[in-house]
């Protein structure tokens, strides 16, 4: 029998922004909790929860001040302790975010290390240097911060003098952790151990590519710094480094101590599929976010290229695929592919130019379709299902994001795609909240009202129904050709623009040509992303096959 996470379909619960409980504007557990019956219904195997834990949330709870205790905006452990059995009974798996790399410099151990001076143990488990120059007032290295300016801030000491500087690759209030300090390692371990024993069934693992640095803290000079969306080059002096490796060899002891098969997803923005390969064999992770889909144009070529070299490298290690085309960080791929020029670095420079949203729903229904035939496990983005587009007009004064905060930045705010989902009604907060409930921490748009879930499951033809339909065929099927041990098999002689391949008994064309194509003879379809007239599937759109 195949493991459970080698073709589990997850879901995505941006947790702040999810469902609404206690009437606060913030998404809570009390409102996930309400919609576990709608995601038992969609289809999917497990939850995968961004951030829950304490936080002052200046990184929308990715600055973590207590990794046991839950952020009193969420709930408290109770709450999580319900939820993890309530989620069982709908068999629903639940997965915890956690962030390692950095803790929030309002943590008791960052707060400690301040208190206790330069050369402390105390500051021993955060990277503390002294400054460059003839009075240490010029930071330890180049190193820029990804949300802008450098990765680096000065701390004043108890006499009031200017002392050493201390890195954070993300905010100033993010403290990067030392990974050579043997009492981070062994925290982490304990902490994973807490959650464990609750009863969750794994982790995604936040900057999986960073946590160690070079001893050396060489400047980066004339290499590329690489943001958090661009792939670190090799040997980088503080991403995708062999030493980080390890760390995931004493995870995995963790994991497999526990019945059940408790997995591990890393978030690895790194070079190529060659280099995620790395964090997964037997001993260190079970999957990674392969991001080359998303970061992807729509277009047949592109597409075959980055599937063939994705499950090339995996299948040298054992691992599946994990294929995801929309998340927290990134413009939705709704939004993505109703523009001319579709690939993420694209959609980063036409942000807030026009759209068309028919298109890009169309594209994205025919974009899932596909990705569910492939080999390996799926993920689901909340609202993705409801077709919801990036909101690319929020005013200014309602930005959250750090990106925003800390840099003057013309590219996107991630804020767009944390929009608060919309449940039913007709007008804001469109059931996120109960009845007279503050506003919701992110405005939604008033044409939403024709995407809430309420409405489109009255629609049979809408992306929820579809969804609907596509997940429960794919499940039905997994013992029939779309289960993970099943290899794929490119068709010969397939249209130009048509991607077309067979796993078992279920073929996928998926038609990205300018123009309708016909359908091989001799089957009948299963499910496609839009209707089929007699064997003519039209453009822009999916479909699994059966022989008659």
């Amino acid at each position: 029998m195949s493991s459970w996470w080698r073709d589990a379909v997850i879901y995505q619960v941006y947790i702040r922004s999810f469902a609404d409980g206690n009437g606060d504007g913030v998404g809570d557990v009390a409102g996930l909790r309400s919609r576990l019956p709608y995601l038992a219904a969609l289809g999917v195997d497990a939850l995968w929860l961004n951030p829950w834990y304490a936080s002052p949330q200046v990184d929308a709870g990715y600055d973590v001040s207590d990794y046991r205790r839950l952020d009193p905006l969420f709930g408290d452990l109770d709450d999580a302790k319900a939820l993890i059995q309530e989620a069982h009974a709908h068999g629903l798996r639940l997965i915890l975010d956690i962030v390692p790399n950095h803790t929030s410099d309002q943590h008791a151990w960052f707060q400690s290390a301040l208190a206790a001076g330069p050369g402390s143990e105390a500051r021993a488990r955060y990277h503390f240097r002294p400054g460059r120059g003839a009075d240490g007032s010029e930071p330890p290295t180049d190193w820029p911060s990804i949300f802008g300016g450098p990765a680096w801030t000065r701390t004043v000491d108890a006499d009031g003098k200017p002392g050493d500087w201390y890195l954070h690759l993300f905010a100033p209030e993010q403290p990067d952790l030392n990974w050579t300090n043997q009492q981070v390692r062994r925290e982490f371990e304990d902490i994973l151990r807490f959650w464990l024993d609750l009863g969750v069934d794994g982790f995604r693992i936040d900057v999986a590519h960073g946590l160690t640095k070079d001893p050396a803290f060489p400047d980066l000079a004339s290499r590329e710094a690489g943001g958090m969306l661009d792939a670190a080059t090799e040997d980088h002096p503080y991403f995708d480094r062999d030493e980080t490796l390890a760390i995931y060899e004493d995870w995995r002891r963790v994991a497999d101590s526990y019945e059940g098969e408790r997995v591990f997803v890393a978030e690895a923005w790194v070079a190529d599929a060659s280099r995620v390969a790395r964090y997964l064999t037997s001993t260190r992770l079970h999957t990674a976010f392969n991001f080359g889909l998303l970061s992807c144009p729509w277009e047949a070529s592109a597409l075959r290229t980055e599937i063939d070299a994705t499950l090339d490298v995996l299948a040298a290690v054992g691992a599946p695929p994990t294929w995801v085309l929309s998340n927290h960080d990134v413009i939705r791929h709704a939004t993505r592919y109703g523009r001319a020029h579709t690939s993420l670095a694209d959609a980063r420079h036409l942000y807030g130019t026009p759209v068309d949203h028919a298109l890009g729903e169309r594209r994205a229904r025919a974009a899932v379709q596909l990705i569910n035939a492939l080999p390996g496990g799926t993920y689901v983005y909340q609202g993705e299902e409801l077709g919801l587009p990036e909101v690319e007009d929020l005013p200014p004064s309602v930005w959250q994001d750090p990106n925003r905060r800390y840099k003057d930045h013309d590219g996107p705010v991630r804020d767009g795609c944390r929009v608060p989902l919309p449940w039913s009604g007709d007008a804001p907060p469109f059931g996120f909240s109960p009845d007279g409930a503050t506003a919701p921490w992110l405005p939604q748009p008033a044409e939403w009202k024709n995407r809430t879930a309420a409405a489109e499951e009255q629609e049979p033809d809408s992306t929820l129904s579809r969804y609907r339909a596509l997940l429960r065929t794919r499940r039905d099927w997994l013992n029939r050709g779309l289960g993970a041990s099943t290899a794929l098999e490119w068709l010969p002689n397939a249209p130009d623009g048509v991607l077309a391949f067979r796993r078992g008994e279920v073929i996928c064309y998926a038609n990205l040509s300018a123009a309708p194509v016909e359908l091989p003879a001799g089957h009948r379809v299963l499910i496609a992303s839009e209707p089929v007239e007699g064997t003519v599937l039209p453009v822009d759109a999916a479909a699994w096959l059966v022989a008659e």
